[in-house]
């Protein structure tokens, strides 16, 4: 069975009868290792083709759909059709005039990569795979069209009928058809690298870090200048993810992803497809003051920041306070805990009203006391009934308990039936996550929960490499600070990395100032989130290194990162589990360097230092 994005069923509202029929043809009569896509855009001008078919060895078919009858035709060229309509005549496309063009316009633009190019060859210069399209008439059999002119404007060869496309059609006939509407054919298949070039061109949205680091989606200037956009290591969602952000309808949604899967990925694609489909606003909350920024900046440079409210969930609860006029708790110990409740109490009442939202999602939900998702979960707008909620218990860092504890049904989140897991880790390297995870599975150990609670998830490589991660000792915090300043100071002038792209994590507030000092004195420009002001100021894109602790680190990512203060995990006393799970968390944030310092002798410094190498020969 061929994969169908989106999902059948998640289309069929907005399908035309000839497109489902032919849909569940493709599904029915195609094997597993063709890919399908329904009204997707292609190019600058987002026009749009019905069907894009894509097979290893085939190549590209791109088809459009008519449910026109032999009698609606009045009139037809080849650039133009007359036909009967319900309001009287209209003069459309050509359906092959119309699809011919959006090919060649993809085209156009995927000979731009020389990586989809023959270097030899009696096709040098070329594709590397073939390319056709052609028409489906859904209502016109092949009798009926072979007793008309049609063919003279719609070739036989690129001609589907309705009789070639019924259920008792044989498999082998149908695939004949849609194949004889390519030129040539070629003897070598597509590579799976190369298959996820032609998805990274076809659709920008799949794209993970594609141009400038941490970036959900491609700037416009990107689609324009294509041939600074190759990067040798093309990473996209993969078909899990691209099925499961595109084919999410309606209702309650819950998904579970290990570190590095891509969750905010989907989240963000799912917040650009909902802002052209809403009228009201739509909602993401999270616990981390710094991923709320970078969210806000995300939706900002999308063009969508007006109709996205990010917030980090108790500034959200203080909004809410101020917009409607409830007065807010005075500060002091307990605040956030008597901020929620006011809101909590207001809502009840009815001063704050419900369903304001059109739709709400929640990164990082595991970081969510059930209270708070109650209350969250009585803003979306019934009518639409659209929530998301992403969820790693493996992340959970800012609660005491070791689980979630209770189930989502009773925080009235009605996913059953509808929660994903996703396992592959895109993020890290292997070795970063090999390295990562074997310290972490000391402290956690996965458990299956059932559906309605979310189980602590293995996470699986994609087999991406790079070096191993470094572990460095010294005689006292001051020197790790003034090691880290140097090595990143060396990693900018003789690798030529971008001050952007690095980060040091530590575990005390404390540290940040240290490290900023040392750092200046380097001459290194960084960034030291200490407060909730700078916290929210923060931006990824600005040159400089981010000095942040581990908690703020929480759903960010940086290609260099150094976890300092390792020495000071687990306090005397101290709750190993949490602890754990926040040092898996810091690491993890590394997407190709990572180095962990230390100048304490502990336990989870001895689980570590095993793994110890240089850092790309890098060292003092």
């Amino acid at each position: 069975m061929a994969t169908l994005i989106p999902s059948l069923n998640s289309c069929l509202g907005r399908m035309q009868a000839g497109e489902k029929r032919f849909a569940y043809r493709l599904e029915s009569h195609l094997e597993d290792d063709y890919l399908c896509w329904y009204e997707m855009p292609v190019g600058r001008r987002q026009r749009y083709s019905d069907f894009i078919i894509l097979h290893p060895l085939r190549g590209l078919l791109l088809l459009e759909v008519k449910d026109w009858k032999r009698d609606t035709i009045q009139k037809i060229d080849k650039a133009t059709a007359t036909i009967i309509t319900p309001s009287g005549l209209k003069i459309v496309s050509n359906p092959l005039e119309q699809v011919r063009q959006c090919t060649y316009q993809l085209i156009e633009h995927l000979e731009k990569d020389p990586q989809l190019i023959n270097q030899s060859g009696r096709y040098k210069g070329h594709l590397v795979f073939p390319y056709g399209y052609g028409v489906v008439l859904s209502n016109i059999t092949r009798k009926q069209f072979d007793a008309t002119d049609l063919g003279e404007v719609l070739p036989e060869y690129q001609t589907l009928c309705k009789d070639e496309m019924v259920g008792s059609v044989d498999p082998e006939d149908f695939q004949e058809r849609l194949w004889n509407m390519f030129k040539v054919q070629f003897s070598q298949p597509l590579t799976l690298p190369q298959i996820d070039r032609i998805r990274w061109h076809l659709f920008p949205e799949v794209r993970i870090n594609a141009g400038d680091q941490g970036s959900l989606f491609p700037a416009e200037s990107e689609e324009e200048k294509v041939e600074a956009l190759l990067p040798d290591i093309v990473k996209v969602m993969d078909m899990q993810q691209e099925l499961l952000a595109r084919s999410m309808g309606e209702g309650h949604r819950v998904i579970h992803g290990v570190a590095g899967s891509g969750k905010t990925l989907i989240l963000g694609y799912r917040c650009l497809y909902l802002a052209k489909l809403l009228h009201q606003p739509i909602l993401v909350l999270c616990y981390n003051i710094t991923l709320a920024a970078r969210l806000r900046e995300l939706m900002a440079e999308r063009g969508i920041g007006d109709k996205v409210n990010v917030y980090h969930f108790h500034d959200w609860c203080g909004e809410q306070l101020r917009t409607y006029h409830v007065d807010c708790p005075k500060p002091g110990e307990g605040y956030c805990e008597r901020l929620v409740e006011k809101v909590i109490a207001a809502v009840e009442k009815g001063t704050i009203p419900k369903a304001q939202y059109g739709a709400v999602m929640i990164d990082e939900g595991h970081d969510f006391e059930p209270e708070w998702l109650t209350l969250v979960v009585s803003m979306v707008d019934p009518e639409t009934d659209s929530l998301l909620l992403l969820y790693d218990d493996a992340q959970s860092i800012y609660s005491k308990k070791r689980q979630l504890g209770f189930s989502l049904s009773s925080v009235g989140i009605r996913a059953q039936g509808r929660t994903t897991v996703l396992k592959l880790n895109y993020r890290n390297t292997d070795e970063i996550l090999g390295f990562a995870y074997r310290f972490a599975s000391r402290y956690l150990s996965p458990s299956d929960k059932g559906e309605d609670h979310v189980p602590l998830v293995e996470p699986q490589s994609a087999e991406r490499h790079g070096p191993p991660p470094a572990v460095r000792t010294f005689e006292s915090y001051e020197q790790e600070a003034r090691y880290i300043a140097r090595i990143f100071h060396r990693l900018h002038e003789e690798q030529d990395i971008p001050w952007s792209e690095m980060c040091v994590t530590y575990r005390s507030n404390w540290m940040g100032e240290k490290l900023r000092r040392f750092f200046l004195a380097e001459g290194v420009p960084c960034h030291w989130l200490g407060n909730a002001k700078a916290k929210k100021q923060f931006k990824a894109s600005h040159d400089s290194v981010k000095l942040m602790t581990m908690h703020s680190s929480k759903g960010l990512e940086f290609p260099v990162v150094a976890v300092s203060g390792v020495g000071y995990m687990a306090a005397e006393g101290e709750d190993l589990v949490p602890e754990a799970k926040l040092l898996y968390v810091a690491m993890t944030r590394s997407t190709e360097k990572l180095l962990i310092t230390s100048h304490r002798e502990t336990a989870f410094l001895a689980q570590l230092q095993d793994a110890g190498s240089p850092l790309e020969g890098i060292s003092y």
